[in-house]
């Protein structure tokens, strides 16, 4: 399985994700092997998925595509069930977008200076986490103020904006990451993971300063695929982890993660008046389809659309609008050991309780 997701050149991460897949479903049908199983297995792991462990949609077609790899690409075995299995229906969400105020306030909260650079940049490139993460040295640019991204979702490349204000506490990270570069140097370690063949093509590469991490893990950790012992970049669950304790302390109730500060950035752009093709070139979007779902977000809150009722009391005279300058008037209580207590009330009907209680008297 896995030399076969190699040979079509996959991402770690798909390989990660069918291999557990695939040990699942055949621990789900007690270590039978895939060849003596057919649709009813398949179906009936897939409905298990469904019910019982109430996956998302995602990762139900997530573990699908897994199993018609296994089928397809590595038993070799194309049977017609496999075109007839139902795949569940994608359900189109709403991002989760934050104010500017909201943001601030979260990278204020993000411990530690290494954190909230990362923040930082991920809210002011629209990077993804694993994008940011494995930044290298010879990508930033600062005479051009770009960032270059390597090897983005579907292994293609774009150039984003560096930030101005990151420039100097960029520089501050560098500096600290060429320490451990150094230190690697002197004690003869494994260079840097290298991409495809460029480890043998140039192999003085890993080791070169322009091939560091900017942001490269304080402990040296194994290379999943090669076994050696090497300096790997900051692991996105440590920041993960420190991103949802920054969500706590700055009191946001949105449900936020690192990649919600991607959707910020592209709404805050769109709200400042750049066009969508822009937006769209900046996030890597290969179809404009999806950046447009940042525009329903726009809409949200009067954001494009008002609401009839601000209409309704803007027509209103003006004596009879209800207003925030409500008068407050004293209640006597129903019992004489209780004291009196203020209670409010709009304007409108205020004078109402008046005329009524002036006609009673």
């Amino acid at each position: 399985m896995r030399e076969q997701i190699r040979y079509l050149h996959y991402s770690i991460r798909t390989e990660q994700a069918y291999v557990h897949w695939i040990k699942a479903f055949i621990h789900f049908h007690g270590l039978r092997h895939p060849v003596e199983m057919g649709a009813s297995e398949v179906e009936a792991f897939l409905a298990w998925l469904a019910g019982e462990r109430k996956v998302a949609v995602a990762t139900h077609k997530q573990a699908l595509s897994a199993l018609v790899f296994l089928y397809q690409k590595v038993l070799g075995v194309d049977l017609p069930w496999l075109a007839q299995i139902g795949r569940p229906k994608s359900r189109v969400r709403l991002p989760v977008v934050l104010t500017q105020d909201e943001v601030s306030r979260l990278l204020l909260a993000l411990e530690g200076v290494e954190y909230r650079l990362l923040g930082q940049l991920l809210y002011g490139t629209g990077m993804r986490i694993m994008e940011a993460i494995r930044l290298r040295v010879k990508d930033v640019d600062f005479d051009r103020q770009a960032i270059v991204v390597r090897e983005g979702k579907g292994a293609k490349d774009r150039v984003v904006m560096l930030p101005a204000t990151l420039m100097p506490v960029l520089r501050e990270q560098m500096a600290r990451a060429r320490i451990l570069w150094a230190r690697d140097r002197e004690a003869q370690i494994a260079g840097v993971h290298m991409p495809d063949a460029l480890s043998r093509k140039y192999p003085r590469a890993a080791s070169a300063w322009s091939w560091f991490w900017v942001f490269p893990r304080s402990e040296l950790a194994v290379d999943p695929r090669s076994g050696q012992m090497r300096r790997h970049h900051l692991f996105e669950q440590s920041f993960q982890r420190g991103f949802k304790r920054a969500v706590e302390r700055a009191g946001l109730v949105k449900p936020a993660t690192p990649h919600t500060l991607r959707h910020s950035f592209a709404t805050h752009l769109l709200q400042g008046g750049y066009d969508i093709r822009t937006v769209q070139e900046l996030l890597g979007h290969a179809d404009v389809s999806t950046t447009m779902i940042y525009t329903h977000v726009l809409k949200l809150g009067g954001g494009a659309v008002r609401s009839p009722l601000d209409a309704l009391r803007a027509a209103l005279p003006a004596v009879d609008r209800w207003s925030l300058d409500s008068a407050t008037t004293t209640i006597a209580p129903p019992y004489p050991t209780q004291p009196p207590h203020q209670v409010w009330m709009p304007t409108a009907t205020y004078r109402v309780v008046v005329a009524a209680a002036s006609a009673l008297a």
